[in-house]
């Protein structure tokens, strides 16, 4: 979903389906590398569940290193089946080296695999950027937050899942 769909749409705004968290559990795994920026994310995204009825007592942050740690310590917080979405964070700079490029797409591929092998959602909040403008730009700056993209994401799967196990 880019920035302005999500301005766009009305459960962002705060319009339809504003308790769609409620009575929801969410995990989230940030990466410490480059945790200032990570953070905005992070914090973006407790803003969104908070204000789509997510309880305190249902939200759980862990910090792993980096990014490249989040696959696994994503299937310790699904298997531990105490969550009905996993969100993941990270963000990766581009250097002198396609060093974070390798990170990323090895992130990418592990959380997929963690929610296909658990059934639980797994969103990726990875970013790989090219540079710190772009980081910031997509943290809370001029594209707006990923973090609030992902959680709104992560509340509409955790609903859907949730429907889908009221119906079986």
């Amino acid at each position: 979903m880019t920035a302005d769909e999500l301005r766009s749409d009305p459960d962002a705004r705060g319009g339809r389906d504003t308790d769609l968290a409620r009575g929801a559990r969410f995990h989230l795994v940030a990466a410490r590398f480059n945790e200032p920026l990570v953070s905005r994310l992070v914090d973006a995204a407790l803003d969104v569940l908070r204000r789509r009825g997510a309880a305190e007592a249902d939200l759980e942050v862990t910090w792993v290193p980096g990014s490249f740690e989040l696959p696994l310590a994503c299937r310790w917080a699904a298997e531990r089946g105490r969550c009905d979405a996993v969100l993941a964070f990270g963000v990766l700079i581009r250097g002198e080296t396609e060093h974070f490029r390798l990170v990323a797409e090895s992130a990418t591929q592990g959380l997929q695999q963690v929610a296909l092998a658990t059934g639980v959602p797994v969103l990726n909040g990875v970013l790989a950027v090219l540079d710190a403008e772009q980081a910031a730009a997509r943290t809370g700056g001029r594209i707006g937050n990923r973090g609030a993209e992902v959680a709104l994401a992560a509340v509409r799967m955790a609903a859907l899942k949730r429907a889908g196990a009221a119906a079986r």
